[in-house]
């Protein structure tokens, strides 16, 4: 298989959704939009948080429940937070937002760099994207990308339709992350632990379920800010 493929399919999915969702927006009322659009954030955030749950919750021999990788994630929250806000992770995401809605002759769009930035979140971030980038990079499998691929589509008609074009560009995001993931992956093939793959794992899947947060009460939390914590959390699981 070539590795890196399912990167592709995954950006074409939301290229495609995103078509789907803006020509079918004017037979859907705003109303219903925003409703649609609320759906979709309960839904993210289920699934961010089912997803950090299955790895945060061990059963004992007993069948008691126990909760586990607790420091690991105030600490690379706490600390990713800290860098993300020096550095400014989601001025940046803003910045690359404002010059493709300067490029794409839509000035006029105030909610194009809104679009661009959640939906680059969403589909950029979490374990579905991490381990799927990870599993193409080292044996060249896309089956995880192909279904990310499938949700994908689905999320970006719902966010096209209520926040406009700007969700399409998430493609570039998405295609330089998850193909970056990928290369990288086919490098450290043989570096990376289960302890290590299951904190990103469970990281990626908190700042999902924060993406889900913000689409229901927009602009609470900065998530791009929060992105180094996926390196910090990796980095203490290694230690």
């Amino acid at each position: 298989m070539i590795k890196g493929l399912g990167t592709l399919i995954n950006a074409l999915a939301i290229i495609a959704g995103g078509l789907v969702g803006i020509t079918g927006k004017r037979f859907i009322r705003e109303r219903y939009q925003d409703i649609v659009l609320k759906a979709t954030a309960i839904s993210i955030m289920f699934v961010g948080a089912s997803g950090a749950f299955s790895k945060m919750i061990v059963v004992g021999e007993d069948g008691s429940l126990a909760a586990t990788g607790t420091v690991n994630i105030v600490i690379s929250l706490a600390l990713g937070a800290l860098i993300g806000e020096v550095i400014d992770i989601d001025g940046f995401f803003e910045r690359i937002g404002a010059w493709l809605r300067h490029k794409s002759g839509s000035d006029g769009d105030n909610r194009f760099i809104d679009g661009f930035v959640t939906a680059s979140l969403t589909c950029g971030i979490g374990a579905m994207g991490i381990m799927g980038s990870i599993q193409d990079g080292v044996y060249g499998d896309y089956s995880i990308l192909a279904a990310k691929a499938t949700i994908d589509f689905v999320l970006l008609i719902v966010m096209a339709s209520s926040m406009g074009k700007g969700c399409i560009f998430s493609s570039l995001t998405v295609a330089v992350l998850q193909g970056s993931m990928t290369a990288l992956a086919s490098v450290l093939a043989g570096f990376m632990t289960d302890t290590m793959l299951d904190a990103l794992s469970m990281t990626g899947c908190i700042l999902i379920f924060c993406i889900g947060f913000n689409l229901m009460w927009p602009k609470m939390i900065k998530v791009a800010n929060l992105l180094p914590a996926l390196v910090i959390t990796v980095l203490i699981a290694l230690i």
